[in-house]
């Protein structure tokens, strides 16, 4: 037996209540592993960006600020 049909045997049997927690759970596992995912995709992205930033044509459009 997988793993999902453990869930799915245990899912039948649980109260209301214990699913609503074991699905707040689960929701909040999803969230973070995609603010996971972004966050490995912001630093994978920021040398390339750097460069294009990281200029001193940039400094002086910006220097106003």
């Amino acid at each position: 037996m997988n793993i999902k049909e453990q869930l799915l045997k245990e899912i039948e049997k649980a109260s209301d209540s214990t699913l609503k927690e074991v699905l707040d759970f689960l929701l909040f596992i999803q969230f973070r592993e995609l603010q996971q995912e972004q966050l490995e995709i912001s630093l994978l992205s920021e040398p390339i960006l750097a460069e294009d930033w990281l200029t001193p044509e940039e400094d002086e459009a910006w220097q106003h600020l």
